[in-house]
């Protein structure tokens, strides 16, 4: 199976949910922690590393917290999933370094696993988080519609 660790997973909706920040508000670790149910440590390390990588602007200091670095259109789901997991790689002759495999000469496969991985890679370049970020801001949307329903009803 391929798949992006859970890590990354929690990376990308901290991201989504400070591009659904309207105004580009600055919000805190702990806000995050507290709004995504993810636990702080695992914020911090992940707000971290996604600031290292010049997608997120940090502030310190009371009025502090983390915002986009650029618009939500302006950063791809290639630049997260990159910043929070590495180089993108279906196999290791797919990557863009020297292979260490044995059968590489017998196997045959490398221009073809190479194909896919161009191909997954330009999905990812392709995908914005504005667009993962507009499903998550339409949840929250049926979410409180939904809350404000219950709540007229009661």
């Amino acid at each position: 199976m391929v798949r992006v660790t859970k890590l990354t997973d929690y990376g990308i909706a901290l991201m989504a949910r400070l591009a659904n920040e309207h105004g580009g508000n600055q919000l805190t670790a702990q806000d995050l922690s507290e709004a995504m149910g993810i636990p702080l440590p695992t914020v911090r390390k992940l707000l971290k590393t996604l600031a290292r990588d010049d997608l997120l602007e940090s502030t310190r200091g009371a009025a502090g917290g983390y915002k986009l670095a650029r618009t939500a259109e302006e950063i791809s789901m290639m630049d997260m999933v990159t910043s929070l997991e590495g180089p993108v790689a279906m196999t290791e002759c797919s990557a863009d370094r020297d292979c260490d495999c044995s059968l590489q000469e017998i196997c045959g496969m490398k221009e073809n696993w190479s194909f896919i991985n161009e191909q997954f890679k330009n999905t990812l370049k392709n995908f914005s988080l504005a667009q993962m970020a507009g499903s998550l801001a339409e949840k929250q949307a049926a979410r409180d519609t939904l809350s404000q329903s219950l709540e007229a009803e009661t």
